[in-house]
């Protein structure tokens, strides 16, 4: 096998497959990336190589989505700085509405950081 000179690693192997045959593929891989599969498959005994991350299954890409539209809302700070101006007077508000605040702000905080703990992340807010 003829080796990159910049880098010293062997060239990668490309293959075209039709979509059918890829889902297949995909199907079979479950979730360890095609790469790995397809090796594991084709040499008797695979040499052990990094391990990467699976690829994300659905729900994990629902929750990511759900995160990022959550944090590209803006919605949790607004809701805090009405909770803030209730709580400090700056804003008149009946006693239900300012536990309601408090309620949403308690509730938002809450659902970030399951959708956080759901996809295995850390929380550095």
């Amino acid at each position: 096998m003829r080796k990159d000179t910049k880098t010293n690693k062997p060239k990668p192997f490309s293959l075209r497959l039709s979509v059918e045959e890829r889902q297949i593929l995909e199907e079979l891989a479950g979730t360890k990336p095609i790469g790995a599969y397809i090796r594991e498959i084709i040499l008797d005994n695979p040499k052990p190589r990094k391990s990467r991350t699976t690829r994300p299954n659905e729900d994990d890409i629902i929750l990511a989505q759900i995160l990022a539209q959550l944090g590209a809302s803006r919605i949790p700070n607004n809701i805090n700085q009405l909770a803030k101006a209730a709580n400090s007077g700056a804003l008149l508000v009946s006693d239900d509405t300012r536990e309601d605040l408090s309620n949403a702000v308690k509730n938002i905080t809450f659902i970030k950081a399951t959708l956080i703990k759901a996809l295995g992340l850390r929380d550095d807010c």
